[in-house]
């Protein structure tokens, strides 16, 4: 009796929570809404020096004692390499339209322009977009998402030298030669505005280069480093923009953009200091790329505080970004409070540049749900303010949200059942959605939306520590197993589905 009592109970809780998240539909976005998931080369694929792949600067990186979390790399990661089939059925059975994912520029071209095309990489990404495309799935493809050749780092220091500008054209060139037929949405770089802090200013991702406070690292300045590479990634940018432009968009009928990651920031404050120091937060973080790539210099801010670290583009440079980018790509997952600190700043975190102190608590109380990924807090109205920021600011440009996730933390206490039932982010991807769905009823042109991500996988400098799939892998076996969530996501792209207890534990979707 007791059992068959807890059996009724769970029944009675789980249609609540069905319930519960029915309040957000598909009906409710346009019909040529694009809804993905997203991934990207080094965190899923392994196969990291096969068939003539050359190294990247994660596979040197992640195997240098103390960078990695749990001491982990990528070189096998989700074996994505030779079992993109399987995963190619598994977004086909979620009923999603769009895959967002990157190439290894490594696998392409392992030394650059200084070595052969590798035939194998270009074969890979063919067969991969051929299937999605047989499956009804639109390839949505990032160029560099934070990976670069070794060879480059090696010869002439990467993103520092201008060098890298003539390397990342020769490579898009590649690119929409070999896919451009069949791909139609381009992104040059993925969140290119956290790549320079994160490998130049607080030096944890590669080439790890940084100065105190800010981090501990045997080369770099963190002063000067991250503008002079951001200049770069953005001249690169516009350097592959210009090429598609010109040579490939009419005849390949595509469109092309830029990814950038987006917190929104609150006044910490409700007075005028702390609201002028969230917009300079936004401007610092956000404006710095996209007011070069869309009205073709930096902010009018920026400059004022940084105009002796600030390169200046030339009037050539200048009328080269006049060819602006098609969509914005934000990736969203936060959002937090912004203190001004303009006169008393020794703050030496990625927002400290914008003279702001960011905390996500005030009065004892977090800014939203706190969730297992450090200073990440559930506030979905911030994807909302954001878009709405984004509309008004750059004359409402396409937006796409390329990436919005929850994670997970995993480790040899947490059980698989556990990470299974992921109630908390299916809660976060309901109310998420349901925000964007204001901000398009505000007039803003959002037109898609990718869940961050297809399956668990190497997170980065966590390892696997962190869990963002909505399919869970066993690395060890490497099978793939559907969480609540991805069960949820198919229901929501897919319509209702029947759904009963299997056995006396599991209660699941059918």
């Amino acid at each position: 009796m007791a059992m068959t009592l807890t059996v009724a109970s769970s029944l009675v809780l789980f249609l609540h929570f069905i319930s519960s998240i029915a309040s957000i539909d598909r009906s409710q976005f346009p019909n040529s809404f694009l809804f993905g998931v997203a991934t990207s080369s080094y965190q899923i694929e392994g196969a990291a020096l096969e068939d003539n792949k050359g190294a990247s600067n994660w596979d040197v990186f992640t195997h240098l004692p103390g960078k990695i979390d749990d001491g982990s790399n990528g070189d096998v990661a989700d074996d994505h390499y030779y079992l993109y089939e399987d995963d190619v059925e598994l977004m086909h059975s979620l009923g999603v339209n769009s895959y967002r994912f990157s190439i290894s520029w490594s696998r392409i071209l392992p030394r650059g322009r200084f070595g052969q095309i590798n035939e194998f990489g270009v074969a890979f990404y063919n067969k991969l977009i051929n299937l999605l495309l047989s499956k009804g799935i639109q390839p949505f493809v990032t160029l560099s998402h934070y990976d670069i050749p070794q060879e480059l780092e090696d010869r002439y220091g990467a993103w520092l030298s201008s060098e890298v500008q003539r390397d990342f054209g020769y490579y898009a060139e590649i690119c929409f030669r070999e896919f451009g037929d069949r791909v139609k949405h381009w992104v040059t770089l993925n969140e290119a505005n956290l790549w320079p802090k994160f490998s130049y200013m607080l030096g944890t991702y590669p080439p790890g280069r940084c100065t105190q406070p800010f981090g501990n690292c045997d080369f770099g300045d963190s002063t000067i480093e991250p503008y002079i590479t951001a200049h770069n990634m953005i001249l690169s940018h516009a350097i592959a923009i210009s090429n598609y432009k010109k040579n490939y968009q009419m005849k390949q009928e595509g469109v092309i953009g830029i990814v950038l990651y987006a917190k929104w920031y609150e006044p910490f404050r409700n007075i005028t200091a702390d609201h002028i120091a969230a917009k300079r937060a936004l401007t610092f973080a956000l404006d710095w790329f996209l007011d070069p790539v869309i009205f073709g210099d930096y902010p009018p801010d920026m400059k004022a505080f940084f105009s002796s670290r600030l390169p200046a583009f030339t009037d050539l440079e200048k009328k080269m970004l006049q060819l602006k980018v098609d969509f914005i790509g934000l990736n969203h997952y936060t959002t937090i409070y912004a203190q001004d600190c303009k006169f008393s700043c020794e703050v030496a975190t990625s927002d400290g540049n914008a003279m702001v102190i960011t905390t996500t608590e005030r009065n004892g109380r977090s800014i939203g749900e706190p969730t297992p990924m450090p200073y990440f807090f559930v506030v979905p109205d911030g994807l909302r303010k954001l878009v709405m920021y984004i509309k008004e600011r750059y004359n409402n440009t396409p937006i796409y949200i390329t990436e919005n996730g929850y994670a997970q933390c995993s480790n040899n206490s947490v059980l698989k059942q556990a990470l299974l039932n992921d109630t908390d982010r299916v809660e976060f991807l309901q109310s998420y959605l349901t925000s964007l769905t204001k901000a398009i009823r505000q007039g803003a042109d959002v037109r898609g939306y990718f869940v961050w991500s297809l399956i668990d996988n190497f997170e980065w400098t966590f390892g696997y520590g962190m869990r963002f799939g909505l399919y869970h892998v066993d690395y060890s076996t490497q099978k793939r197993t559907p969480k609540f969530s991805a069960k949820w996501y198919r229901r929501f792209l897919t319509g209702p589905v029947m759904f009963h207890n299997k056995n006396l534990e599991t209660l699941a979707f059918e």
